[in-house]
């Protein structure tokens, strides 16, 4: 287990506020109570759980954005109908797709893929950079 040294820098604060931003969503209020995680249909392959995500985009943590959960979330919508703070985390999960995109981690180019690649990478991946080449 690794730790992460907590500072309340500008660069933390800028990360946390532009996740916040895209998501339209005051994440500040989630008190960690682990709804999310616990009716997540995807949660025994993710890295980190929905909640725990959340937690380190309240820290201000980028080290998220290394992590496959924002990824192979299906955006199925459970997260967010059982958050009693009424956080759509399916759209706080879509907001760190489109801030990994835009720094441009994770591009995908279909023709360097291979047909084993293909088939294990999770489809919003695709439809996310599909989204970035076409706007």
């Amino acid at each position: 287990m690794s730790f992460v040294k907590l500072t309340k820098s500008e660069k933390n604060i800028r990360f946390r506020e532009k996740v916040m931003e895209l998501a339209g969503d005051d994440i500040q209020i989630c008190y960690q109570c682990g709804e999310c995680s616990g009716g997540c249909p995807e949660a025994a392959v993710m890295d980190l759980l929905p909640n725990q995500v959340i937690h380190k985009i309240q820290l201000g943590d980028e080290s998220v954005l290394d992590v496959n959960t924002y990824w192979i979330c299906s955006s199925c919508l459970v997260c967010s109908a059982r958050c009693p703070k009424g956080i759509d985390i399916a759209k706080v999960m879509e907001s760190l797709r489109e801030i990994s995109l835009r720094s441009k981690k994770r591009y995908v180019e279909l023709e360097a893929l291979t047909k084993e690649e293909l088939e294990v990478l999770p489809q919003i991946a695709l439809i996310s950079s599909f989204k970035k080449q076409t706007s």
